[in-house]
């Protein structure tokens, strides 16, 4: 398909706001559904693709099976949502011994393996919006010992929330991005964030401290499990003591923070 095409920087195969998102794809569904709807995180248009069996349910491009992608760009890039369910996808490629190998990913295997034809392996999704990177390049490598030439195929199941799948000539940081390969989240409300941010910040602080705390004073013990400490630290209860004094000086500076943010809210 893009294999007389020029190719160098974005190449995008999917973008979910478009006129018509699978007009280069092919669906099968069985159980399930595939459908754009409005994600209520990112409040915009995303293409939905759910199924009671991961394999039954997918979209797959080229449409034509006959056909191949020819896109060279070594960096596949999609930007998924997590459902919490079963999710899988494929890509399959094109190695300079002139061997089609395929890549899937999914997150409920928990080892990789590498046959010659296929290679398996797990993926962890974060909540929410996740922007997944696969450098073709170097898992083809990596797994087979040999050179990518060019992507011929990309299949992606069930369960997931589809915003943009691209290909890119390297990976770009977010400021590098065009405006319309980036993921925009609705702006908070700016009080409530100045309010809660600083009071997180110093509870994790706090927080971290009292961990640190509980593990110098276990850790301070000698090997006739004698603390090596002060000896007014020897009593379990002055550990106990210690810890209570650590986690209410926490306490006290949260509710100092928060009524700080108050005075200023109120001014």
């Amino acid at each position: 398909m893009f294999k007389n095409t020029f190719q160098s920087g974005f190449l995008s195969i999917l973008y979910s706001i478009g006129s018509k998102p699978l007009q280069i794809w092919d669906k099968k569904v069985r159980n399930g559904h595939i459908k754009r709807i409005t994600d209520n995180d990112i409040q915009s248009l995303v293409l939905e693709v759910e199924g009671t069996n991961v394999s039954t349910t997918y979209i797959t491009c080229p449409a034509d099976p006959k056909k191949t992608l020819g896109i060279k760009l070594p960096f596949l890039v999609m930007i998924i949502k997590n459902l919490k369910k079963y999710f899988t996808f494929e890509v399959q490629v094109l190695d300079d011994k002139n061997v089609r190998r395929r890549f899937r990913a999914s997150n409920y295997q928990s080892t990789t393996r590498v046959k010659p034809f296929i290679c398996t392996m797990p993926m962890r999704l974060d909540d929410g919006w996740n922007q997944i990177q696969f450098n073709l390049s170097d898992f083809t490598r990596r797994a087979y010992g040999t050179n990518y030439i060019e992507t011929l195929r990309v299949q992606i199941h069930a369960n997931c929330r589809i915003r943009r799948v691209y290909f890119s000539d390297r990976l770009y940081s977010e400021d590098e991005l065009p405006a319309e390969f980036k993921l925009y989240l609705p702006v908070q409300n700016k009080a409530k964030v100045s309010s809660i941010t600083p009071a997180h910040v110093q509870n994790h602080m706090f927080l971290s401290l009292c961990i640190n705390l509980v593990y110098f004073l276990h850790s301070s013990d000698t090997a006739d499990g004698i603390p090596s400490f002060p000896l007014f630290i020897l009593s379990a209860h002055v550990h106990i003591g210690w810890i209570l004094v650590a986690l209410s000086f926490c306490c006290f500076s949260s509710v100092v923070l928060d009524l700080c943010d108050w005075f200023q809210s109120a001014e």
